[in-house]
């Protein structure tokens, strides 16, 4: 399969953390090359790499960074878990973040045995420590093929999709999630438009999927988020397609504010609405949607727009920056494991009841 769709989004190169900085995008395609881990928690508060995905990966090698830090002050285990603490607290929203996070660190602490003083070894921990997040990208990029080839056979050989945020390559490690659907099945020939969710505040649909868009050829519009319902009811969309941060034991999916109203629309006029993600993003130790926090951003994203005037001086702001569609909305969550179709088991093999589809 041709994967020219697939972008650099996170890499360790020349003993650095290299992102794609998601802030100046579409006018410049730029990279920051991180080797600390203060700079690492300020990229992903600041949305310079975005996507629950990405955020994982990235905090992965962040464990290695935390390591090598530590060669300059106390070095145990104590201080190594507080620090890599630091960068799971950076975006609570995103479960993929803890995961990767607690995943490398466990894996590098059971490689490296402290000394009889509690000392680590920090250069062996760092080595141990990359190996992993290395597996994790690759890992990552795996689950992009297997989620594009489970959600493929949902769209139409010819027909209208539309999409809100950002879920290609741009918020995974170079593949995508909901967008990647898209990009592989625009690859095999089919004939896909897509109408593109601006996704106030921060126009991650405007600037990035977009960007995604053009970059690969396929037809689409950009539409203003108060647009999408009536969209959905008089322009023939065949299908919605989003991510998640995080799905709760009964299905709830968190994504990005503004998915909730989709979905709602969505049901209202009978278009089928997915989730891709992959099995990462399941928290199935909360119940249900209403446990899973929401992160509250700053109120000058909202009103200040571009960092222009600020257009709504002396008013309260509230900036929610997700919000979690109920699993009776959702008409099936697509995984690296397959299309899981309601209702949602948290039991079966992969957490849902998996069908295995695909090509």
């Amino acid at each position: 399969m041709n994967e020219t769709w697939f972008l650099d989004t996170v890499r360790w190169q020349r003993g650095a953390l290299r992102l794609l900085d998601q802030t100046r995008l579409p006018e410049i395609e730029t990279y920051l090359e991180l080797t600390r881990v203060d700079p690492l928690i300020a990229a992903i508060r600041s949305l310079a790499v975005r996507g629950a995905p990405a955020i994982g990966v990235a905090g992965g090698f962040g464990v290695a960074l935390v390591a090598r830090e530590l060669r300059e002050g106390p070095s145990t285990v104590a201080r190594f878990q507080q620090e890599t603490d630091r960068l799971i607290a950076a975006r609570p929203t995103a479960v993929n973040l803890r995961w990767a996070v607690e995943r490398v660190r466990a894996i590098a602490l059971a490689a490296v045995a402290p000394d009889g003083a509690g000392r680590l070894d920090l250069e062996a921990l760092e080595a141990a420590a990359l190996a992993e997040a290395e597996r994790v990208l690759e890992e990552d990029l795996d689950l992009s093929r297997a989620m594009a080839r489970h959600g493929d056979p949902l769209l139409p050989e010819q027909g209208t999709v539309l999409t809100h945020c950002n879920t290609g390559g741009l918020a995974t490690a170079g593949g995508g999630t909901a967008l990647g659907v898209v990009l592989r099945a625009a690859t095999r020939g089919k004939q896909l438009f897509v109408h593109v969710d601006e996704t106030r505040p921060l126009l991650q649909g405007a600037r990035l999927t977009a960007w995604e868009l053009r970059r690969a050829g396929i037809d689409h519009a950009v539409n203003c988020d108060g647009a999408a319902a009536w969209l959905l009811k008089t322009a023939g969309i065949d299908a919605v397609l989003v991510g998640a941060d995080r799905i709760a034991a009964n299905g709830d999916t968190a994504n990005k504010i503004g998915t909730l109203a989709v979905a709602l629309a969505a049901q209202e006029f009978g278009v089928p609405f997915y989730v891709v993600a992959p099995r990462s993003s399941f928290d199935l130790g909360l119940p249900d949607g209403d446990q899973i926090p929401i992160e509250e951003r700053a109120g000058d994203e909202v009103v200040r727009f571009r960092g222009g005037a600020d257009l709504a001086p002396g008013s309260a702001v509230r900036n929610p920056a997700f919000d979690v569609t109920p699993a009776r909305l959702i008409s099936a969550w697509v995984t690296e494991l397959g299309v899981e179709h309601p209702p949602f088991r948290p039991s079966a093999p992969g957490g849902g009841r998996a069908d295995r589809t695909g090509s």
